[in-house]
């Protein structure tokens, strides 16, 4: 069925009824009556085949019909095969992530981004350190902003259970650059998530120095970065 729908996307020799088609090769082009192109492609043994019915006039190739059926079938099985091998690599964070450890899989994730797959990080939360969900969230957000170059925000951090997810997908070549509007709001949830993890460093009495606090110290410092470009 598949086939028979390239097959059918093609107008090819005498199905093409315009007055005058775009003769496409390796050498050029050329607009030529197409009552001369079909002459054309007799004396070199060959087809038009009218491969962009949508230009004016008529774009065409002098080519084998059956060995352009075949190349396009193939172009489209190596394309499918290209979108199947996007996988999903995993980063994870634990409560205490130092900065050493932090940028060692920053490094990781912008090669799997590059490479073109997702990337799904985490923060694991093991006994009393849930209490710090708060400090995670804001791990995950500069995780985030750190990779905006190469990558974009599919799901924003969620707690499942004992882990909180973050999901992010390779940035396409060209992308739209984000609105004025949407800097600020990301700028205002960073803020606040910020604030929130302030308050409870000054109530908790666990120790978290070098972890997830100082992570929340450099996004802030992240955020004044933002704020001094505007």
């Amino acid at each position: 069925m598949k086939n028979d729908n390239i097959k059918n996307q093609y107008r090819v020799n005498e199905q093409i009824r315009v007055r005058e088609v775009r003769i496409v090769s390796d050498g050029g082009s050329m607009v030529v009556p197409t009552r001369q192109a079909l002459d054309m492609a007799r004396e070199q043994g060959v087809d038009l085949v009218e491969i962009s019915p949508n230009a004016n006039p008529p774009v065409c190739r002098l080519i084998d019909y059956s060995k352009f059926l075949y190349q396009q079938k193939r172009r489209a099985k190596e394309l499918k095969a290209k979108q199947a091998k996007v996988e999903v690599k995993e980063i994870r964070f634990g409560p205490q992530t130092d900065e050493h450890d932090y940028q060692f899989k920053l490094k990781h994730a912008k090669e799997f981004l590059d490479d073109g797959n997702k990337v799904r990080a985490y923060v694991f939360f093991r006994g009393r350190s849930i209490l710090f969900k708060e400090q995670g969230e804001v791990l995950l957000l500069r995780f985030a902003n750190d990779l905006e170059e190469v990558g974009k925000v599919e799901h924003m951090p969620s707690l499942e259970g004992k882990k909180m997810f973050i999901y992010i997908a390779p940035k396409k070549t060209g992308a739209v650059k984000k609105s004025q509007q949407a800097i600020d709001r990301e700028k205002k949830a960073l803020s606040a998530k910020e604030d929130q993890v302030s308050n409870t460093e000054e109530e908790s009495e666990i120790p978290v120095n070098g972890g997830l606090l100082a992570n929340a110290k450099i996004s802030s410092e992240a955020l004044k970065k933002l704020k001094s470009k505007e």
